[in-house]
C-alpha cells in the first residue's frame, strides 16, 4: 500500500515530463547582452570608419553590371539629406559599432520565439524568428532589415535572411541587390562572437561573398541613443545627384597606383578572392614609386 501511495503521489511527474520530451530544444548558447565590436581598432579598419578607398573592388566576386554600378559611385552622394540618415543594411550594419542582443520567450511555455537585436549605428532593430514560421512570398516588403528566420546548428545560431532593400557589398559604390540572400552563423566562444555573414547575390555576385565581424562581451554595457538629423550640407540646384557617368571617374585609378598593383586587379571578380590569383599577375605589377610611403 504504502509503494503505491508513492507511485500515486508521484503519477503528476508524467504528463509535465511527456510535454517537455516533446518541447521544441532550447539554444544551447546565451547570446543575450551588449556586444562591442573588435575591429574599428584591427583589421578591416578602412571598412569600420573612412570607408574603403574608391575603385577598390579586390577580392569581391563582383561581375560586370556592379562594377558598372560602383564606377558611377560619388562619395558626395551622403551629403544629400536623403541619404544622411539611410540605415545601414543588417547585412552590413554589423561592420562597427555595438549592439545588444536579447530573447524573447512564450510566457507560458518558454519556448524561444525570436532574438532581437539593437545596433548603436542608426539605432536599427532586428527580429530573428526562431519559432519555425516560413519566409513571406517574393512580393511582401522589402527592409533594410530584412525578414530573418533562425535555428540552432549544435551551439551555433543560423540565420537566413530575405526581403532586404538594396544596399551595398562595401561603402565605396559597391552594391547588393534586394535579390540577395544572406545566412550568418552566431559563433560564441566564451565572452568571444563572431559572425559569419554569407551574401549570395546573383544580380552582382558571381559567387558567395563572405565576412565576419568579431565582437566582445561587454559586462554591465549599454547602448547609447543614436539621433540623427538630416541638415542642407551643400547647396546644389534642385535635382542634382552627385554621380560619374561612366568612363569619366578619374579617382578609379589612384587606388592601384597608390598601392602599385595591377588596375586589372582592383577590378575585382571572384579570381581576386584566391592566393593563386598571385601567380596570374605575378611580373606584372608596376615597380613601386622610390618615394612611395
Amino acid at each position: 500500500m504504502e509503494r503505491t501511495h508513492r507511485m500515486a503521489s508521484f503519477a503528476w511527474l508524467f504528463p509535465v515530463m511527456l510535454t517537455l520530451a516533446h518541447a521544441p530544444a532550447f539554444g544551447q548558447v546565451n547570446l543575450g547582452g551588449v556586444w562591442n565590436n573588435l575591429q574599428i581598432l584591427h583589421e578591416d579598419e578602412p571598412e569600420r570608419l573612412p570607408g574603403p578607398e574608391l575603385g577598390d573592388y579586390l577580392g569581391v566576386p563582383v561581375n560586370d553590371a556592379a562594377r558598372y554600378r560602383a564606377d558611377a559611385w560619388d562619395a558626395s552622394l551622403i551629403t544629400l539629406p536623403e541619404y544622411q540618415c539611410r540605415v545601414h543594411p543588417s547585412d552590413y550594419v554589423p561592420s562597427f559599432a555595438g549592439m545588444r542582443i536579447w530573447e524573447e520567450f512564450d510566457k507560458d511555455s518558454q519556448t524561444l520565439i525570436a532574438i532581437h537585436t539593437h545596433h548603436f549605428a542608426w539605432g536599427t532593430e532586428r527580429t530573428i524568428w526562431m519559432d519555425g514560421r516560413p519566409h513571406p512570398p517574393e512580393y511582401a516588403l522589402h527592409t533594410s532589415q530584412g525578414f530573418s528566420t533562425g535555428k540552432w546548428e549544435g551551439d551555433v545560431l543560423a540565420v537566413t535572411t530575405t526581403h532586404l532593400k538594396e544596399g551595398w557589398i562595401r561603402r565605396n559604390g559597391l552594391p547588393r541587390s534586394d535579390r540577395a540572400i544572406v545566412t550568418e552563423h552566431f559563433i560564441r566562444h566564451g565572452d568571444n562572437l563572431t559572425i559569419m555573414t554569407v551574401i549570395r547575390d546573383p544580380p552582382y555576385l558571381t559567387e558567395p561573398f563572405i565576412r565576419t565581424r568579431d565582437y566582445l562581451y561587454e559586462i554591465g554595457g549599454q547602448i547609447a541613443p543614436y539621433p540623427c538629423e538630416s541638415v542642407e550640407e551643400v547647396i546644389r540646384a534642385k535635382g542634382v545627384i552627385p554621380h560619374h557617368v561612366p568612363g569619366t571617374n578619374t579617382f578609379l585609378d589612384e587606388f592601384p597606383a597608390k598601392h602599385g598593383i595591377p588596375p586589372k586587379a582592383a577590378r575585382g571578380g571572384a579570381d581576386t578572392m584566391y592566393p593563386e590569383y598571385q601567380n596570374k599577375i605575378r611580373g606584372t605589377a608596376p615597380a613601386a614609386k622610390a618615394d612611395a610611403k
